[in-house]
């Protein structure tokens, strides 16, 4: 089983490892209903999926059906404006084939302009806190990817009181030391207000350049159990953020069975080493 922990200020205690539901964008329900059973084996009680996760939402409502109350459920809207995320919000409840969510996330909100216009008069943020006021979502928070994306993060929280945030973390862009530093303000930031931090891209080996696609993933994957242990036992060893998971189902129990058997986190020694051994390269510069 793999540990749990207050996600943030909210009443819910999340499983360490969220399941990243991107993995079911492409999938037929079969492989979606499996992936389940997977989930419920080890425990697993958080769900993170997109209106722009392929046809994940839809794999995902079948299950709510019987399994609603066994886990936090969170979406994303990647609309800008109030009327389309509105519209958004409603066909995600739909397709989920639930009354509600327990979190709404305003997805890879990191290009300034759009920032703007999602966190303006008529923008994507009205249509969130709308959405809480009508008991439609409980809580709200924000997404993105990117170097950039911890400062814009901060700014997002400058400018209203989000409830979590979600963003990349692994060893290898850790030694960006810009990012590093954007990073590190942006938890402090969130400890102080008790905000729920989900991070991303644990395994991420680097871009695909002109390789063929082995995976589902939009980036290269570390395939390896001993590999992906090291990633995932590097990211849970930071106390305080949450890991999702893989874009892939088939890589999906590697990166279960990892977090399911964490005791401590490798040194950065062991990491550099992988790194070298692996000739793995940051996704984002």
């Amino acid at each position: 089983m793999i540990e749990q922990a207050p996600f943030g200020r909210t009443i819910h205690h999340s499983t360490r490892t969220l399941f990243g539901a991107a993995a079911l964008g492409q999938v037929t329900q079969d492989e979606a209903d499996r992936t389940l059973d997977l989930l419920l084996e080890y425990g697993v009680n958080h769900i993170d999926t997109a209106a722009s996760y392929g046809d994940s939402e839809r794999r995902i409502g079948p299950w709510m059906d019987r399994h609603r109350d066994k886990f936090f459920l969170a979406t994303k809207t990647g609309e800008r404006t109030y009327q389309k995320a509105r519209d958004q919000i409603h066909q995600s409840l739909e397709r989920l084939r639930v009354p509600s969510v327990d979190l709404l996330q305003l997805h890879y909100l990191v290009d300034p302009q759009e920032w703007e216009v999602a966190m303006g008069p008529g923008g994507a943020l009205e249509a969130a806190v709308e959405a809480r006021e009508q008991g439609l979502v409980r809580y709200i928070g924000v997404t993105g990817h990117d170097i950039s994306v911890a400062a814009m993060h901060k700014r997002s929280l400058e400018r209203f009181d989000f409830d979590s945030v979600l963003l990349p973390y692994n060893f290898i862009m850790m030694q960006n030391p810009q990012y590093a530093a954007d990073f590190e303000t942006l938890i402090g930031m969130c400890a102080e207000r008790n905000l729920a931090v989900q991070t991303i891209k644990s395994i991420a080996q680097g871009g695909w350049d002109d390789r063929q696609h082995t995976h589902a993933t939009w980036y290269e994957p570390l395939t390896e159990q001993a590999a992906i242990d090291k990633a995932v036992h590097w990211v849970l060893g930071r106390q305080g953020v949450f890991l999702n998971t893989v874009g892939d189902i088939h890589l999906l129990p590697k990166v279960l069975d990892a977090a399911s058997r964490f005791e401590k986190r490798p040194t950065s020694a062991e990491m550099e080493a992988e790194i070298g051994r692996l000739g793995t390269k940051p996704l984002f510069v």
